[in-house]
């Protein structure tokens, strides 16, 4: 009896030591999925639709579910990172900068446009409104993105305060010199109200153009245009694991590759990424403590 009895423990043994990693794979199969937060920088009803097939492309290169969301507000996919409601986030340089300071995200790849790892913040205004310069602005209504937002207020606003145009400081945009101030959401609810005449003038990225017909970017014209920024980009929860914040970064270089750069323009359009830190954003960093973003 007592030998049967230890062959029946030695097979349980053993049918637990082959159990295990079966276990271990279904346990892994189960992990939470990976929570991506997408800022609205277009219509948010179409970004959902727009970016779908990247989702799908890096779900099977993690072998992992992805859970994806657009924010209502740059603010708000801050406060995604600092809740622990996302895991990693698509973010423009000023929202990034924020997210550093407040929850110690990281970020870990840059978009590249038409070549370059920057992009610049430009006033647009109707070619037939009869206004020529900043200084002819002067009474009239303009339309930001967000008040967070890098290229859609924070530069454009230093574009007037270099031209001398307006004051500092973000208790009341331009300290006087609009009429009216507005705050669209998006760089193409931004553009097209500019085009659609509800203002007198958008300060958005320069790229915004590009959400428009072309018909309709006729219309319109640049009267000025800011200081370099970084290039928008994809930062990291500190709460991430590392291995698959690595995993991560290298599936989205793989859209750099001649076979997979399809997905690259559901992606806001971008022409591929590079890998970055938090010095790539130390010019913002430094702008957002000239105009009280940030603390000194």
């Amino acid at each position: 009896m007592r030998f049967v009895a230890r062959i029946v423990i030695l097979t349980a043994l053993l049918a637990g030591m082959i159990a295990a990693p079966a276990t271990a794979r279904a346990a892994a199969k189960e992990q939470a999925p990976l929570r991506i937060a997408f800022i609205p920088y277009e219509n948010p009803e179409q970004l959902i639709d727009n970016v779908r097939p990247a989702v799908r492309f890096l779900e099977k290169r993690l072998d992992r579910k992805i859970k994806f969301f657009i924010t209502l507000s740059y603010s708000s996919a801050v406060e995604a990172l600092n809740a622990g409601k996302a895991d990693i986030s698509f973010m423009s340089p000023l929202p990034y900068i924020l997210a550093n300071k407040q929850t110690g995200a990281e970020a870990i790849l840059g978009e590249i446009y038409r070549g370059k790892s920057y992009y610049q913040a430009k006033i647009f205004v109707r070619k037939d409104s009869g206004i020529k310069t900043l200084a002819d602005l002067k009474g009239k209504s303009i339309a930001y993105v967000d008040p967070i937002s890098s290229s859609g207020f924070m530069y454009p606003h230093d574009v007037f305060i270099r031209a001398g145009l307006a004051k500092g400081g973000l208790g009341k945009p331009e300290g006087g010199f609009f009429r009216r101030v507005y705050f669209a959401g998006g760089d193409e609810q931004a553009i097209r109200s500019v085009f659609g005449g509800f203002v007198d003038a958008a300060g958005v990225s320069e790229y915004s153009i590009n959400l428009l017909k072309q018909k309709e970017r006729d219309e319109l014209m640049p009267l000025a245009t800011s200081l370099r920024i970084p290039s928008h980009g994809v930062v990291a929860s500190k709460r991430l694991d590392p291995e698959v914040r690595r995993r991560f970064v290298e599936a989205m270089l793989e859209l750099n590759k001649p076979e997979n750069r399809k997905y690259l323009r559901y992606l806001y359009g971008t022409e591929g990424y590079i890998q970055v830190n938090h010095g790539t954003y130390k010019p913002v960093a430094d702008m957002a403590r000239k105009y009280g973003f940030l603390k000194k």
